[in-house]
């Protein structure tokens, strides 16, 4: 018989790839949407390309939620089951709704608006995933926190942190839209100097992106405490 569990930690294995895997392409493919030196039209394909490895890369964080909470239940570690589970599966799949439909309309005006929507879901998300994960770690609850066991309110203190950088960079790729739609108009070194800043930041804080995410990849291997 193939056990739950097994096929969960496959699930989140493959989200975890997706999602290491994603944002390291989308970094790559962005020097080329900033390159000056190359056209229009070659610049519009990179992000195209950029927003189709996205995608898989947002799918991957997002439905790690879900699965976090679902193995830690069946490992003891956090208390919520049944219903519980079931709310966050259905939660998820309309939170993917959200972001895939965004994604086919992302050259549209509602496809800002949907994607405006995505980054309220994870204003109210990330606040709630710390409140739980530092009052775990506290020993407060709800989740288990005791000796060999901190290692999973902590990863999912950090999945919080995660999802604040995620939030930003998604920033920074909406933003793209909109300056694509200027720079269509002809030459604007204005809007071309912005997409720099962007980038910029948007380097600094993938890279802290990139540790983090190894660290929760290590402490969800690992369990060190």
């Amino acid at each position: 018989m193939i056990q739950e569990v097994l096929v969960l930690r496959w699930l989140h294995i493959l989200c975890m790839v997706y999602w290491l895997g994603g944002e390291w392409g989308i970094f790559h493919t962005s020097f080329n949407i900033l390159n000056r030196n190359l056209s229009m039209e070659e610049r519009r394909r990179h992000m195209e390309t950029a927003y189709r490895i996205d995608i898989l890369a947002r799918t991957g964080i997002i439905t790690l939620l879900p699965l976090g909470l679902h193995m830690g239940n069946i490992y003891g570690l956090q208390p919520y089951g049944g219903n519980f589970l079931t709310f966050m599966w259905i939660f998820v799949a309309l939170w993917l709704g959200l972001c895939w439909s965004a994604f086919f309309k992302r050259e549209t005006d509602l496809g800002i608006k949907l994607t405006k929507i995505d980054e309220a879901v994870r204003y109210v998300l990330i606040p709630t995933i710390f409140i739980v994960g530092i009052s775990s770690l506290l020993g407060l609850g709800p989740f288990e926190a005791g000796e060999g066991s901190r290692w999973y309110a902590t990863k999912f203190t950090l999945y919080g942190f995660t999802l604040c950088i995620g939030l930003g960079l998604r920033w920074i790729m909406r933003r793209w839209t909109t300056a694509f739609r200027i720079l269509a108009q002809g030459p604007n070194p204005q809007i071309e100097a912005v997409l720099e800043r962007d980038f910029l930041l948007g380097r600094c804080m993938a890279y802290v992106y990139w540790v983090t995410i190894a660290g929760i990849c290590f402490l969800g291997t690992v369990k060190p405490f």
